[in-house]
């Protein structure tokens, strides 16, 4: 991430032309010591100057002040890994005020900008006024759609303002955001695998199926969570789609691949149980998202296995890579109050089963 040196690309550029200071003060109008002060970053060009000076370079004005206005994907990538960990290490305000600094330097990158409502978002809890992050994100996701020209950020953010709108309990803004009509999955990848193919490009269209294949289990297994709640007044109907998911989960080994869509299933499956006292079954669940805790959560990276095979290219397509959108830290700590402080599990405070879980939990968070 370049910072604004004149000092610095002043003298790389008089040095590429191979002239002396004197040369330059004279082309410009003044002496060789104010050159020489403003290469050794004593004083600078007037602002005048700049357009004279980076036409005899035959830079822009950006160039010539060494001004990078946008940053790439990976100084973003590394930004977030080192905002994430502020996040988890010091005060909420800290990071925040770290934050607020590299919002104002880097206003005009987009990418950035929705990279920085995705962080605010996943540590807004984090905060004693929540519902003040949200909206703030709300800012930042409206200033990408309306000046942002790529289509896929604006969709992005978007999609990020509508999350917000719902934490804060506004739902009929979401309404207005998106159109209520239920549209069929976009098939978009799919087609992309059947161009591949038609052009005898095998092994694009094999990649192709794969991502879409595990987007769709993804999908399939997350919505499952939601949707058995709907239906935990029907036990039988949310036991059978609790069920289902495992049983995809299992198929596809996806408690290796994603534990932290696995777990919202365990924990769900838990809740509704407790809600009609089968606490052995609610324990059950409780000990399997306790076993994924302990076995497959870290190192937190997304990544295939033997069947998906061709994904782990695609992942680091990804702005933040296959790393996680928060720190190890504060993910084993959410792990523990997901079962320790739910409110669904207080009927279960006194099984041993329980305790060992929560036990289990403590000792993973004493690792990091």
């Amino acid at each position: 991430m370049a910072e604004i040196n004149i000092a610095k690309q002043l003298l790389a550029a008089r040095h590429e032309k191979k002239i002396t200071q004197e040369e330059l003060a004279s082309y410009v109008g003044v002496s060789k010591a104010a050159v020489s002060k403003w290469e050794s970053g004593v004083s600078f060009p007037d602002i005048t100057l700049l357009p004279k000076l980076a036409t005899y370079f035959n830079v822009s004005i950006d160039e010539l002040i060494g001004y990078e206005p946008q940053l790439t994907r990976e100084q973003i990538k590394e930004l977030y890994s080192q905002l994430k960990n502020i996040f988890a290490n010091e005060k909420f305000e800290v990071a925040m005020a770290e934050c607020r600094e590299l919002e104002k330097k880097y206003y005009s990158c987009f990418p950035f900008l929705l990279q920085m409502a995705i962080l605010y978002l996943n540590h807004a809890t984090l905060s004693d006024a929540p519902a003040h992050i949200y909206e703030h994100c709300i800012e930042l996701t409206q200033r990408i759609r309306s000046l942002s020209e790529d289509v896929n950020d604006a969709k992005d953010a978007l999609t990020l303002e509508a999350s917000c709108y719902l934490l804060l309990g506004e739902p009929m803004k979401v309404m207005d955001l998106m159109d209520e009509r239920l549209h069929p999955i976009s098939r978009d990848t799919e087609l992309l695998a059947q161009v591949y193919q038609g052009i005898g490009n095998i092994q694009g269209a094999i990649d192709a199926y794969q991502v879409a294949m595990y987007q769709h289990l993804l999908f399939l297994i997350c919505d499952s969570a939601p949707l058995a709640l709907l239906n935990a007044a029907d036990i039988t109907k949310a036991e059978q789609i609790i069920t289902r998911a495992i049983d995809c989960i299992d198929i596809y080994n996806m408690d290796e691949l994603h534990p932290n869509t696995t777990a919202g299933i365990y924990i769900t499956g838990a809740q509704i149980y407790c809600m009609h006292g089968e606490n052995a079954k609610a324990l059950d669940m409780l000990e399997r998202y306790t076993y994924i805790c302990e076995h497959c959560f870290f190192p937190l990276v997304l990544h295939g296995d033997a069947f998906f095979d061709r994904i782990d290219e695609w992942f680091l397509q990804f702005d933040l890579g296959n790393q996680a959108p928060r720190s190890e830290k504060l993910i084993v700590s959410s792990m523990v109050e997901a079962v320790e402080k739910n409110p669904a599990f207080a009927g279960l405070m006194d099984e041993k089963r329980y305790n060992g879980v929560v036990k289990r939990l403590k000792g993973i968070g004493e690792k990091y």
